[in-house]
């Protein structure tokens, strides 16, 4: 999550592991860990999207979440896909959002995935 806040293609990380997310303090108090999902918005709305998405050979793409293979999925044409733009943009469903469940692959070998896409 640090990794893609920090890196210029990323708009936002949502993510409650960092000290910069509005929950983090209640995540810290309530949980052991964070969890291995974090979403991030690309710059460049849906085609940056989609260019992370079609870049990635490690990390599979499936609207589904939690399995032992790192996922990533663009909820704003999958899961979200149904709804309307106004609905989705009320959920925070952003064209540039793209979900990713963390696996047992590691850390470096997700990031290099990704960083193929992100430039």
């Amino acid at each position: 999550a640090e990794w893609l806040q920090a890196h210029p293609q990323v708009e936002r990380v949502h993510y409650p592991g960092l000290t910069t997310h509005p929950q983090h303090a209640l995540a810290r108090q309530q949980q052991d860990g964070y969890g291995g999902i974090v979403s991030f918005e690309v710059r460049g709305g849906q085609e940056a999207a989609w260019r992370v998405v079609d870049a990635t050979r490690l990390i599979s793409i499936t609207a589904n979440l939690g399995d032992a293979k790192t996922t990533i999925t663009h909820p704003a044409t999958t899961t979200h896909g149904r709804i309307s733009a106004r609905q989705r943009a009320e959920a925070g469903i952003r064209d540039g959002l793209l979900r990713v469940s963390v696996g047992l692959e590691s850390v470096e070998d997700i990031m290099t995935d990704l960083a193929r896409g992100l430039g």
